[in-house]
């Protein structure tokens, strides 16, 4: 197959023999050919050596992505191994017949730009959150999750580059042979798109998507809105942490901040949390957190309060209420390099104020989803934090996102969460 090639200024190959997926426009020396936006197009470093084949995108800042480093065409055949690839890694830590996880992350696994998660578990007949979250009506504890043997599949599909836009018809095929599914949804409605030049697509692209579905996550289950949560509908990257957070919990009043649908606050009051107080600015994360709370029977522990969480923690600061632990779990406040200094202020006022609700001897689980802010800067910024609130920590563990959101060498992107609990002293 005869392609276009990109020859790279000299150096320029290092970082991607590295391991790095991505080539910047300022790294090319010469396009020879005419590639259309989304072909595969030759890399080649500055002295005509092959470094790989990548999908070119003319209007990116990131010019080209690559997908192989190998000289091979993207076609189904290519997409079936990376898929089943991802998959057999996987399944090394789960069991994808009976448990919800990202099946493909993007980069990480070859496939740039293609995120796909995917849920087991069943259709949600429940009444609708605002009636749950009102009646209260539950089970007298934590009911059992989706009885596995009557669950079944479905795909959330993010398609976040050009290259991978322009194959969708190949990647759906290619789901449908290696990971069969009721339905496979469309995400594609990150606002990373636009800077690959493209427009915000969702809808269905196979079988029957249910509006809602229950999927199980540590013993509890979760309300998951396939078209219309935030991403892909739920965050699977936290289930871990959510669990190791509620091994603290027991006993202790809970303040879940920036709780979304509550699955650290949930996971803690199943716990024995003695109480637990979720707050996050959306009222149907809130509606959320009140339902799933009422499915688990665990709606006489947990109260969400839709409010800003910045401003709801001062005002908690003001009354001088004390928790024994508090989750920290904000969305990313670094959205780039340039937003890192502000983002620490961000990150050292939130964790600052938190520590002054701690009860002596109080837990804090305090994270961040931006791969921006390192984890040598986490670290430093918690430093400040402590010593401006005259608390001292001892670390307790210093977590990461789940296994399958794999963390590869040579792409530091694929490293995001950080997640720390701390004793506060």
């Amino acid at each position: 197959m005869e392609r276009a090639r990109i020859t790279l200024r000299p150096k320029e190959d290092l970082r991607l023999r590295a391991g790095h997926p991505w080539v910047y426009d300022n790294e090319i020396a010469r396009v020879e050919g005419q590639p259309a936006p989304g072909d595969e197009v030759e890399i080649r470093d500055a002295r005509g050596l092959p470094v790989g084949v990548a999908f070119f995108n003319p209007s990116s800042k990131i010019r080209a992505r690559i997908y192989s480093r190998e000289p091979r065409e993207a076609d189904k055949a290519f997409f079936v191994e990376a898929i089943t690839r991802a998959l057999d890694y996987r399944k090394r830590w789960f069991d994808p017949a009976r448990q919800s996880l990202r099946a493909i992350y993007g980069e990480a696994d070859g496939l740039p730009g293609l995120i796909v998660d995917s849920f087991v578990g069943v259709p949600d007949s429940s009444p609708p959150r605002e009636t749950a979250a009102a009646t209260g009506v539950a089970p007298a504890r934590a009911v059992t999750p989706p009885d596995i043997a009557d669950a079944g599949r479905w795909l959330s599909v993010q398609l976040l580059s050009l290259g991978m836009a322009r194959r969708k018809d190949l990647i759906v095929s290619a789901l449908e042979e290696v990971l069969p599914a009721a339905g496979i949804a469309e995400r594609s409605d990150a606002p990373v798109r636009g800077l690959e030049g493209l427009e915000p697509e969702t809808g269905v692209l196979a079988g029957k998507v249910p509006r809602r579905i229950l999927i199980a996550e540590n013993s509890l289950s979760f309300g998951v809105d396939l078209l219309g949560g935030q991403k892909t509908g739920w965050f699977l990257d936290q289930r871990s942490n959510r669990a190791a957070a509620a091994r603290y919990a027991e006993g202790r009043r809970v303040l879940d901040a920036f709780c979304n649908a509550g699955g650290f606050g949930l996971a803690c009051a199943a716990a024995g949390a003695e109480s637990v107080l979720a707050v996050d600015s959306s009222q149907e994360a809130v509606a959320e957190v009140s339902a799933n709370a009422a499915r688990n029977g665990l709606g006489d522990c947990v109260k969400a309060v839709a409010a800003n969480a910045f401003d709801y923690i001062r005002g908690l600061e003001r009354t001088k209420e004390r928790f024994g632990l508090v989750v920290l779990d904000p969305p990313a406040f670094a959205k780039n390099r340039a937003s890192i200094e502000g983002a620490h202020r961000g990150y050292k006022d939130l964790n600052l104020r938190a520590l002054k609700l701690l009860e002596k001897g109080g837990i804090l689980v305090t994270c961040s989803c931006s791969h921006w802010f390192d984890r040598e800067r986490f670290s430093s910024m918690l430093e400040e934090a402590a010593a401006d609130s005259g608390r001292r920590l001892r670390i307790l563990e210093e977590r990461s996102q789940d296994l399958d959101h794999p963390i590869v060498s040579g792409y530091g992107e694929s490293r995001y969460l950080k997640c720390v609990i701390a004793e506060a002293f």
